[in-house]
């Protein structure tokens, strides 16, 4: 029977395109292409939950044709670039987790932006003013755009653990570009809350806006640019993009970011501005990057081992923390309000200490063991009265001083404003060898910068403005510093029970990461959902602020039972997308006789894609 792939590959040449930019669209009508998206899937020899059918697809037929999980992660990733280019791509960076089927180990791989080694401490000061810019003045701009890691994760990947080269990995996303992919909801409403600003850059309104318009849903987008950068990187490998022509390009691109010098803004409230900055990276800065092979964070959870992203992430030291500060809680499905009680405290008590510790070991003295040490936790965890919610925010706890009893004094709280953003994308994919691997990639923002290069078909990142950049406190641990790695919340986390994979899972969302991979955690653990009811439960998100961010449908079904404990449920939203969703999460559960559940979301961001490579009858 033929591959999924070949048999989407197959309509390419029935099809009549015709080309705007580097985008081609075209009517779909019952185009195979638009796979149906599956919330769940159990089976055996493999299995992946991305967003997008596309991305599915493509590592599942990695794993059908031999390929491992590292293999099928790239294959998906890189699709992922095509499908979902607001949200990751080869402009952007990424955590990768890998547990070793053979040796029972994980190891990882940072693979996070660093900034250019000239940008100054003041970057984001306006010189004439000695004001920092407007999150708005910068997300637009090349100051924002720090040196993409996401090539070099996927090189460095193949050579730990993956059985591909890296031009075979890109093969199947070379063929959605090629072919296209149809146009859905999400993609369109995404490409319109960036109208605006992509209309700015020539290149970035050729590819998104052909006609000035975003793409009708149904119609069939293609990125042929980007199927041409793809080659290039399938040609030469990642020196081609750290080094060579295309290094120049960007490098260019960020420097001089090419806005239109006829773009009005529109008329609107508050009035927009983009002054598209001037950027620091230079091609010295591409050829210099390199991606960290480090150990990850581990604690233990009710007999369960979880494993997460070390710093330059705070998702594995925050996730951990929570963790520790509620193993001495018993939390029981039949009293929900009181364990979703106890799961806020926890969240803001490890936000607090995330505040004010985490940043780029390489520039700050992190303190990670003491972080994820269950007696730090346990210290922590008498901060929680089992009936009153905590005025917020908290304050950190004291890393240097603890014995896990209640009479500690709190260290001083971190002057912290989150800037960073919902955007990113999750995957997650098993083989039939017992590998695992949970990777989580963005470019920050949704659309990242606004700016595409021209003639190459991505996106750059603007993953420098998760920088503490309004702080003026030089000790703090996430300030711009040259050559640093900003600070993320990134939580690709893998959870073993007796030294077998139990469940892996990530999400996209910002400093929501945390939570979600949190909420999913207790869901599953404590209050004893089934992994598909507890990704797709409700969430709500306390980041030690005054109100917890929450879904409609959380403050509908547990607004009432909260109130008395003096939470205050506000609806998720920001300014740049209209969506009240927190997250967009995948999973795989292990389970007897080498099963494998895959599971994604069932609505949010339009729904996500679960696949096996042999379904159970």
């Amino acid at each position: 029977m033929p591959s999924v792939r070949r048999q989407l590959a197959a309509v390419t040449a029935v099809l009549a395109l015709s080309v705007t930019g580097g985008a081609v669209t075209s009517p779909a009508f019952a185009d195979p292409r638009e796979i149906k998206k599956e919330a769940m899937a159990t089976g055996y020899g493999g299995a992946v939950s991305t967003v997008d059918p596309e991305a599915s697809a493509a590592a599942i037929e990695v794993l059908r044709d031999g390929g491992n999980a590292a293999d099928a992660a790239v294959a998906a990733a890189a699709t992922l670039g095509v499908t979902e280019p607001y949200s990751a791509g080869v402009g952007g960076g990424g955590y990768f987790v890998f547990y070793d089927g053979k040796s029972g180990k994980v190891g990882t791989i940072d693979g996070r932006e660093t900034a250019p080694a000239t940008m100054p401490t003041t970057a984001f000061v306006n010189p004439a003013t000695g004001v920092v810019y407007t999150f708005a003045e910068l997300v637009s701009s090349g100051v924002s755009v720090g040196v993409p890691g996401t090539p070099a994760t996927w090189e460095r990947a193949l050579e730990r653990w993956g059985t591909l080269d890296l031009d075979e990995a890109l093969e199947p996303a070379i063929k959605v570009a090629n072919r296209g992919f149809v146009v859905d909801e999400t993609f369109r409403q995404q490409t319109l809350d960036n109208k605006v600003r992509f209309s700015a850059f020539p290149a970035t309104a050729s590819l998104f806006l052909p006609g000035g318009d975003a793409p009708a849903v149904g119609s069939i987008f293609h990125s042929k640019d980007l199927a041409k950068t793809y080659r290039l990187l399938a040609k030469e490998g990642t020196d081609a993009f750290y080094g060579g022509q295309l290094a120049t390009e960007i490098a260019a691109t960020v420097k001089d970011p090419p806005k239109d010098p006829a773009w009005v803004p529109p008329v609107t409230v508050p009035p927009t501005s983009i002054p598209a900055l001037p950027g620091y990276l230079t091609t010295a800065d591409l050829a210099a990057y390199r991606t960290l092979d480090q150990e990850p964070t581990h604690v233990e959870y009710r007999g369960y081992d979880v494993y997460g992203m070390a710093p330059s992430s705070s998702g594995g030291t925050t996730v951990g923390e929570a963790l520790n500060i509620l193993e001495p809680f018993d939390l029981s499905p039949t009293a929900k309000p009181a364990a979703l009680h106890h799961y806020l405290e926890a969240s803001a008590l490890a936000f607090a200490d995330r505040g004010k510790y985490l940043g780029d070991p390489a520039f700050a003295d992190v303190p990670t063991e003491a972080l994820t040490d269950p007696v730090f936790g346990k210290e922590r965890a008498c901060a929680i009265d089992p009936g009153t919610a905590a005025i917020k925010p908290v304050p950190a706890g004291d890393v240097a001083s603890y014995d896990g009893a209640c009479t500690v004094s709190p260290a001083a709280a971190a002057d912290e404003k989150d800037t960073e953003n919902i955007s990113t994308t999750n995957l997650t994919v098993a083989d039939k060898w017992g590998n695992v691997v949970e990777y989580t990639l963005t470019i920050e923002q949704t659309g990242g910068s606004g700016i595409v290069v021209p003639g190459r078909g991505f996106l750059l990142n603007n993953e420098l403005t998760d920088f503490s950049y309004t702080s003026t406190n030089p000790e703090d641990p996430n300030r711009i510093e040259p050559g640093k790695r900003p600070r993320s919340s990134m939580s690709p986390t893998i959870i073993l029970k007796d030294e077998k994979p139990f469940l892996a899972l990530g999400s996209p969302g910002g400093s929501t990461i945390i939570t979600t991979v949190l909420q999913t955690i207790l869901n599953r653990v404590d209050l004893g959902m089934s992994i598909l009811d507890s990704l797709a439960a409700p969430r709500a998100s306390q980041r030690n602020t005054a109100n917890v961010t929450a879904e409609p449908d959380f403050i509908k079904a547990y607004g009432d039972a909260l109130a008395p404990y003096g939470h205050k449920l506000v609806p998720a939203g920001d300014a740049f997308t209209s969506a009240a969703e927190i997250g967009a999460a995948t999973a795989i559960e292990f389970g007897p006789g080498k099963s494998m559940t895959a599971v994604a979301e069932p609505l949010r961001r339009g729904g996500g894609s679960a696949m096996v490579v042999k379904p159970a009858r």
